[in-house]
């Protein structure tokens, strides 16, 4: 096992496109770390410069100590698994499984015992000589990371194992990944741009938007204190609600000298309410648009026509711009839509962030 560390690492392609802009985090021994963001972003980029498969602009990265930057692949000491499996169609799954272990000239009884544990963990062992056309996605995807079990490496990669495989499946797969990883204790690198698959996998968690790392933390404290918009509403479905404010809008939240910001509160800290909004807080004027019955919770999506601030006793509100806010409403009981609506939230429950959104200003 060994902790991965990242020195301002870039990558820029021909033409001078900047792909990763100087990340810097460190992945300690044993850790789950997971890339997320949106489609584009340089989380697989990054992947694949751990993983030794896209060289290295600038900037260092380390393994257990040891800078890889000219370090072939396989002397790297990781094992990647990847999103569509790459199993050899003609071998069967002990084969595929015991592959890489022959080419290291590894012993017989040692390859062996290696494929047969794997498969006794990930609970393939009758399909042992089965080839991969015998076998369903999940099944596959299980061989997949057998494969990378049975190398034994310092770090596994996963390059979005899961995207090939149905939402049912999805869920199951992505709880039997976490349950090996603690098992086993490899430290991982995981990326993915399904948010809700990073916050229940990541020991830590890194956001990443346009080739740069917007925030770092365990999943918990980003999803509750963003550093940025784009994280506020990335991390969390549906996303958080976000307004424009100028001075005069719940002046008291303003830092002294701020002329303007963005006010953020997640859906489920709107409350629909017929009492006043509690001192410092927040209330909103809605009509309702839309509804969303999803199980257990209802989605109330509504207009502002008329939003006031009430951030302390005899302080003016001010007025919100017009714009679409997301309420969730626990069970199925939801407001009719065309009806007017009001929803309030506690201080405590109110973000706000810079006017361009690229810091948080309340701490």
């Amino acid at each position: 096992m060994a902790n991965v560390v990242l020195r301002n690492v870039r990558k820029t392609y021909a033409g001078g496109v900047d792909a990763i802009k100087g990340v810097d985090f460190e992945v300690s021994d044993g850790q789950f770390c997971v890339l997320v963001g949106p489609s584009g972003c340089g989380k697989s980029t990054l992947l694949r410069m751990v993983a030794g498969l896209e060289t290295i602009t600038s900037g260092e990265i380390d393994i257990g100590g040891r800078v890889v930057n000219e370090i072939e692949p396989a002397d790297r000491d990781i094992a990647m698994v990847f999103q569509n499996y790459a199993l050899y169609p003609h071998m069967t799954v002990y084969n595929n499984m015991a592959y890489g272990l022959r080419n290291r000239g590894m012993a017989k009884p040692e390859i062996d015992k290696r494929v047969r544990d794997a498969a006794q963990v990930l609970e393939i062992g009758p399909m042992l000589d089965r080839k991969p056309r015998q076998l369903s996605g999940g099944q596959r995807q299980r061989v997949a990371m057998g494969r990378a079990i049975v190398r034994q490496p310092k770090v596994f990669l996963f390059d979005e194992p899961l995207s090939n495989l149905d939402a049912k499946l999805r869920i199951a797969m992505r709880v039997e990944i976490r349950k090996l990883q603690r098992r086993l204790k490899t430290t991982s690198i995981y990326v993915t741009h399904d948010q809700l698959e990073a916050m229940t996998l990541a020991d830590i968690l890194v956001v990443m938007n346009g080739g740069v790392v917007e925030q770092i933390g365990k999943p918990l404290d980003i999803y509750q204190k963003p550093a940025t918009t784009f994280v506020a509403s990335f991390i969390g479905a549906p996303p958080m609600n976000l307004m424009p404010m100028n001075e005069s809008d719940l002046k008291p939240l303003l830092p002294h000298g701020a002329t303007s910001a963005v006010l953020g509160v997640r859906p489920e800290d709107l409350i629909i309410a017929t009492d006043a909004a509690p001192a410092g807080g927040l209330e909103l004027e809605l009509v309702v648009d839309a509804i969303e019955r999803v199980g257990p919770e209802t989605f109330v999506y509504g207009s502002r026509t008329h939003s006031s601030g009430t951030p302390a006793v005899g302080a003016t509100p001010g007025e919100l711009p017009p714009g679409e806010v997301i309420v969730r409403v626990p069970g199925q009981h939801a407001p009719a839509i065309g009806e007017r609506i009001r929803v309030t939230a506690p201080r405590d429950k109110l973000h706000v962030f810079s006017a361009d959104g690229r810091k948080r200003l309340d701490g």
